[in-house]
């Protein structure tokens, strides 16, 4: 997929304070998401939005795009 994360999100949301019980305590992000971010997958939209703002950043330092490859 040629969209990644740049940074390990969950352990920068630890860093800002957020644990993965306070997050699921507070309702800021759902556990089925808290999974997809675990294993580096793709989260909606709205989900990036609520990562910026945790984590007081723009999206393009939680994502970036890299080229594929040519087979």
């Amino acid at each position: 997929m040629p969209i990644q994360y740049k940074i390990d999100v969950l352990a920068a949301l630890k860093e800002k304070g957020y644990t993965s019980a306070r997050i699921r305590n507070e309702k800021l992000i759902g556990q089925a998401t808290l999974q997809r971010l675990r294993h580096k997958q793709s989260v909606s939209f709205e989900v990036l939005a609520k990562l910026c703002e945790l984590l007081e950043c723009n999206i393009g330092d939680i994502l970036e795009y890299t080229e594929e490859e040519q087979t």
